[in-house]
């Protein structure tokens, strides 16, 4: 089996999809508007200042991929010779969450609108919360309300630790997320009431409930810890990771991607606290595994700069990865196929602090069956699902059920 190394940079987004007013989204475009912004100036910090610096994703085929969506011209220098095969890719799954982006990506997109709580204070129904302090042997929550993890952190972060009730908040997507400190409150003691609310809001088509622990003593200093877990829903049918395991293949999930796909089709997981360090145990792997498939989100780029609406963060964050392509591109063999892509968008330029509906880039690097990708336009797809298929035919799989080969050389 030859090897694949699927790395999304979480909420990547190329601008708005034709269904994006639908979802108020109108005008979103993740990566348009960061390089808009750093271009006018405005995404200035510590850490970088002036225009997006990131030739080795232009050579790979990023900026390209971006002009051929949003089909108007990048203040970003796109005539950098090409390498790599681009594209960008519709969702034709409901909803804009990371795992109907994963699960599409994989080849199962979601043809169904999973549950959500309403846009309201106290969102959550009486009888659910009721169920979590009975079962969960608790005596109160906080928040009950949709809102950013860093926003509820400093609104009900110091109440927490006097009366050590769980905070309990969503957001657009379909999940129910529970904040407490992983010392006062107790990490296997959060985890295990995540347990009882996965249970709790299944009934409800509820997707996900994560778990959101943090440290520190007061607004001043409290931060969330790399002890993140999700719960989620596992995938209604087969996906590119179980096809590899059917033909006695590895699937390594390097950060949250074994959670997205509930642990189903992942041979082992390696964690890591931030996207340089996801970085490290990607290329940790490639030294370990030559075979199958390995797949990282560097979720950096979505929980820390998009929905905290950071657009310095993002440009930084995407400048500090282009420099780790070179050390990713030295560790590809000649059956080496890379894919980068996104799950959704997440504008940090955009109203609120929800992800936002976009197409998603399609970049594809190093050697597809025997033969060096081509540099050459994708086009616009019309599935996530075609990036699957194009990865299953690399690795010499029986055809997934969705989608549409990619032709990269």
């Amino acid at each position: 089996m030859n090897r694949a190394i699927i790395i999304i940079l979480d909420s990547l987004g190329l601008g708005a999809s034709a269904d994006a007013p639908r979802y108020g989204d109108q005008n979103s475009d993740t990566f348009g508007h960061i390089v808009e912004a750093c271009e006018a100036g405005l995404a200035n910090n510590a850490q970088r200042q002036g225009p997006l610096k990131i030739p080795n994703l232009l050579r790979w085929g990023l900026g390209a991929a971006a002009v051929g969506s949003r089909k108007e011209v990048l203040p970003l220098a796109t005539h950098t010779r090409v390498e790599g095969a681009y594209g960008h890719a519709v969702e034709v799954s409901s909803g804009k969450d990371t795992p109907s982006g994963h699960w599409e990506i994989c080849g199962l997109p979601v043809p169904f609108e999973w549950g959500t709580f309403p846009q309201q204070e106290n969102c959550f129904p009486e009888q659910l919360l009721k169920d979590l302090l009975f079962l969960g042997n608790i005596q109160g929550t906080l928040a009950n309300k949709h809102g950013s993890g860093t926003d509820v952190l400093a609104q009900y972060g110091e109440e927490h630790l006097r009366t050590g009730y769980p905070i309990c908040y969503t957001s657009a997507d379909s999940v129910f997320q529970i904040a407490a400190h992983e010392d006062t409150f107790g990490l296997e003691r959060l985890y295990a009431l995540c347990e009882v609310a996965k249970k709790l809001v299944d009934p409800l088509n509820v997707t996900r409930v994560i778990a959101r622990p943090f440290k520190g003593t007061c607004n001043a200093d409290f931060e969330r810890t790399a002890n993140r877990k999700d719960l989620t829903t596992p995938p209604i049918g087969p996906t590119l990771l179980d096809h590899i395991q059917d033909q006695q293949g590895t699937v390594v999930s390097v950060g949250k991607i074994g959670d997205i796909f509930a642990h189903k089709g992942v041979s082992y997981t390696v964690k890591a606290a931030n996207n340089m360090s996801l970085v490290d145990q990607l290329l940790a792997q490639m030294d370990i595994v030559k075979e199958g498939l390995l797949f990282v989100n560097l979720v950096d780029f979505d929980s820390k700069y998009g929905h905290r609406r950071n657009v310095a963060g993002y440009a930084n964050a995407l400048e500090e990865f282009d420099a780790r392509l070179p050390e990713i591109e030295a560790n590809l063999g000649q059956q080496d196929l890379v894919l980068l892509s996104a799950d959704h968008g997440c504008d940090p330029t955009w109203p609120g602090s929800d992800h936002t509906r976009e197409h998603v880039p399609v970049v594809f690097y190093g050697h597809h069956c025997g033969a060096p990708v081509q540099a050459c336009d994708l086009g616009e797809r019309a599935t996530f699902a075609d990036m699957g298929q194009t990865v299953a035919q690399h690795l010499n799989l029986v055809p997934l059920a969705y989608g549409t080969a990619c032709e990269l050389n």
